[in-house]
């Protein structure tokens, strides 16, 4: 099985229920773009999604290729994000988007389901890597959501409901 997406604006809970899937003997595949950030920050690089998000852009989508096609055998393989979120980042960014990246998203097709994870305010926080307020988060949101639905995949969003509840929520789904 192709691997499949959780996604969702920044700060919608998708880190957490990764990491209980993982718990769970899934196989994860972590979100790129904080790890990036952390390493761009360390080289003190302008290469950072709020300073130049094109140049950023082009590094995720390197990593996030390298990493779809290393992906494992696994039954079932969890991707924190998938390629076509760059689209929406750069959409929502109000960039011009290189048909490179078009082409990695049609070369690098997921499962056709994707989950994605809602704007909830209530457990909304920022840190070192998640810069954006609330509100660029429910754009980007509905950026993503436009971007996915427009390549083809079909979007289930997660219910606002405990890690738990969202780990039953996809496993049920995942393993009808």
């Amino acid at each position: 099985m192709p691997g499949m997406i959780i996604t969702g604006g920044p700060g919608s809970g998708k880190s957490t229920l990764l990491e209980a899937l993982k718990q769970k003997g899934f196989e994860v595949v972590p979100e790129v773009s904080r790890e990036l950030i952390r390493e761009q920050v360390a080289l003190e690089s302008n290469c950072l999604p709020w300073v130049d998000l094109a140049a950023f852009a082009r590094l995720c989508l390197a990593k996030m290729v390298a990493n779809f096609r290393s992906a494992g055998t696994h039954a079932v393989t969890f991707f924190d994000r998938g390629i076509p979120d760059i689209l929406a980042y750069l959409k929502a960014g109000g960039l011009q988007i290189d048909p490179l990246f078009y082409q990695a998203s049609e070369q690098c097709r997921y499962a056709s389901t994707v989950f994605i994870a809602p704007p909830w305010e209530d457990i909304y926080v920022n840190d070192d890597e998640r810069w954006q307020t609330f509100e660029e988060s429910f754009r980007l949101y509905q950026s993503i959501y436009e971007v996915y639905t427009g390549e083809g995949y079909r979007v289930i969003e997660l219910p606002r409901a405990t890690v738990e509840q969202r780990v039953e929520f996809i496993t049920k789904a995942v393993c009808q």
